[in-house]
């Protein structure tokens, strides 16, 4: 299946990053920094945000995917609010796109750059590609199961965190989880570990990827927010896991919250932190 859009010169997957291009180009950066009030809508509540460039993202997506390779389907961040039916397809046999068509939607309509949008393709739970494109800094990274990560064509290698130094973690605020998240959330304040709160967790990943941060901790498994991010952690030479030691699996029904890391000794501390606070 990804064979049929990579280019084996390259590595890269050409289609689908246009595509991606293409719809943040037509959707999303004509709106940044342009939304009206009427634009952005409280789903949830006022941390639940959605925009016209939310949802016209996700249907140019959902079109231009969809033709590149017929029989697929679509699981979007607005389309399953819609009909949180449509989650089920993670779990048949049609190859679905994961899509988050602006992760980080609270910075987007503050006007910061700190946004991206985030493509995953899987097939009966297995993560085949990624892309993650952060377009007000014209930045793509891309991940194929097997052939490696990259960062605008160029090799992406997690590496292991400095020794000694403390570890650099983003994680779910504590003010959104439950109590129990919350619990093990607090184990992150440990001596040897400087934690933040995460920002898009779209970048988080993409800085994990890159050796700028050790690791991230989450609180919440919609696959969009995390299927990109965590075959790019993973082909840049990372590890993931739940709280239980298992992976985290794009259907859902995971031990949270989980980490993603530089490394597997990363992870593990992490997790061992995350467990023995709860």
């Amino acid at each position: 299946m990804i064979e049929a859009f990579l280019d084996p010169a390259t590595g890269s997957l050409p289609q689908v990053e246009e595509a991606v291009r293409a719809a943040a180009a037509a959707e999303i950066m004509p709106r940044w920094r342009q939304l009206a009030a009427h634009e952005v809508i409280e789903k949830s509540g006022p941390h639940d945000l959605v925009t016209v460039a939310d949802r016209l993202a996700e249907q140019h997506l959902t079109a231009s995917l969809t033709a590149l390779l017929p029989g697929s389907v679509v699981v979007g961040e607005e389309s399953v609010h819609a009909d949180p039916a449509l989650y089920g397809a993670l779990e048949r046999d049609a190859p679905v796109w994961i899509v988050d068509p602006v992760d980080g939607t609270r910075q987007f309509v503050r006007g910061e750059a700190g946004f991206c949008t985030l493509v995953a393709l899987a097939l009966r739970g297995e993560l085949l590609a990624s892309w993650t494109f952060a377009p007000a800094r014209d930045r793509m990274a891309t991940a194929v199961r097997g052939r490696g990560a990259r960062l605008d064509g160029a090799e992406l290698l997690a590496g292991s965190p400095e020794p000694g130094a403390p570890l650099r973690v983003a994680m779910s605020h504590p003010d959104y989880t439950t109590p129990d998240q919350k619990a093990a959330l607090l184990g992150l304040d440990a001596e040897g570990v400087a934690a933040r709160s995460c920002g898009a967790a779209g970048l988080e990943y993409l800085a994990v990827a890159s050796g700028e941060l050790d690791a991230v901790a989450f609180s919440w498994e919609f696959a969009w927010d995390h299927a990109a991010g965590l075959l790019l952690v993973q082909e840049a030479g990372g590890a993931q896991t739940t709280l239980t030691g298992e992976p985290y699996r794009i259907a859902g029904g995971n031990a949270l919250p989980f980490t993603a890391a530089r490394d597997r000794a990363t992870a593990a501390r992490i997790r061992d932190l995350l467990d023995a606070a709860r």
